[in-house]
């Protein structure tokens, strides 16, 4: 028998040694989570989130299918909280924690069965179903309210656009279907209100859409006070004090829509100059010219490349009282500095368009207009 010698052995000691070091390590295997979420009936939960949150802070999601089954993949080796975050209408209530953990390659198991927490919990099962039957025929009553007045405003805008294309024979018609589908509209809007109740946190998207329907009608101060409820629900959200700053406008109370427009901005300010603009056609169209020359410059000084912008200022100020003066038999005319070159950058950003094409007939106005208006020829009044 060969006998190593001493220094023979510890080479192969070492050999092996770092063979073992230089050996690839078997790398940790992801594991699972899944499971079956049962609610209060004991029946499968369909829609409800699976949250699985690491304690390193990493977070995993997915939702259960009709079966009420989850599964949530590549997990790694850990200690997790699971999170199940119910869906309408039990989404007021806060998300069921359970603590878990996933070992190298094993598929966890987690079921809930609510039916069976509420037992363990105390709680009466059939109070909580009562209460469940409750919120979700309450939800879906609301749902079906709100559904129904959506199709009903859309009906009334469409009715709006009939009666301003109505003949004068037509008029008094189309104008009855559309404060009948107001009425209808806002009917469903109110009946949605009270199915959520006055603390629901959605109260202001229902005020706000009764304000529209109010306001497609023309029923502006009701539409104020819609549209000022739906602010006092929840006051920041821009749209909210447009819409207020039109219907205030219409209204002739300049300053309260001015603060509106002015929130407006405040809170958006990357559309700011819409917010402007939006006030200086509200009064534009309200026949208050002289009023609008003010949002309008702002609007034009934010948003310079807007043509719509241009044509309406340059035509408010053409239309101000002040620049008209009586002078013998001739109405001279001193444009409001920058007249001009509002209409000129009008025609230079849309010279094809609508606006483009008004712009340039009202500079050839405006250019007529400037060498005085005769107002008198032999006694009588001359047209201009």
């Amino acid at each position: 028998m060969k006998i190593l010698s001493k220094s023979g052995g510890f080479a192969a000691i070492l050999v092996i040694a770092l063979a073992s070091l230089l050996a690839p390590r078997a790398a940790a295997q992801m594991g699972s989570v899944s499971g079956t979420i049962l609610d209060i009936q004991g029946k499968p939960w369909a829609e409800v989130t699976i949250r699985l949150v690491s304690d390193q802070g990493g977070k995993q999601e997915t939702k259960t299918d009709s079966g009420g089954k989850y599964i949530i993949r590549n997990v790694r080796t850990g200690a997790y909280s699971l999170f199940a975050v119910f869906p309408p209408p039990n989404d007021k209530q806060a998300p069921y924690e359970t603590k878990t953990r996933v070992g190298s390659g094993e598929e966890v198991k987690v079921d809930l069965n609510f039916r069976d927490i509420a037992t363990k919990q105390g709680i009466d099962v059939q109070e909580q179903e009562k209460k469940r039957a409750e919120a979700s025929s309450k939800f879906e009553g609301l749902k079906a309210h709100f559904t129904a007045g959506n199709t009903l405003l859309e009906q009334e805008k469409a009715a709006k656009e009939e009666l301003q294309k109505a003949t004068r024979d037509q008029r008094d018609a189309a104008k009855q279907k559309l404060v009948d589908l107001s009425d209808q509209a806002v009917k469903e809007y109110q009946a949605a209100q009270q199915a959520a109740g006055e603390k629901d946190p959605n109260q202001h998207i229902l005020w706000a859409k009764l304000g529209e329907a109010y306001d497609t009608a023309g029923r502006n101060e009701e539409a104020a006070q819609a549209y000022q409820q739906a602010i006092a629900a929840k006051a920041d959200v821009p749209g909210y004090y447009n819409n207020l700053g039109n219907v205030l406008a219409r209204l002739g109370r300049i300053d309260d829509a001015k603060a509106a427009y002015t929130k407006n901005a405040e809170l958006d300010p990357p559309n700011a100059a819409t917010a402007w603009r939006n006030f200086g056609i509200s009064l534009y169209t309200a026949q208050r010219m002289t009023e609008a020359i003010e949002p309008l410059k702002k609007a034009t000084e934010l948003d310079p490349k807007n043509a719509q912008g241009w044509y309406l200022l340059a035509t408010c100020m053409l239309a101000d009282p002040s620049i008209y003066k009586q002078v013998g038999d001739k109405i001279e005319v001193t444009p409001k500095p920058g007249t001009v070159e509002a209409y000129q950058k009008a025609i230079d950003l849309d010279p094809n368009g609508s606006y483009g094409l008004q712009a340039k007939q009202g500079l050839e106005n405006l250019q007529k207009l400037t060498g005085g208006i005769e107002t008198k020829v032999g006694g009588k009044k001359k047209k201009s």
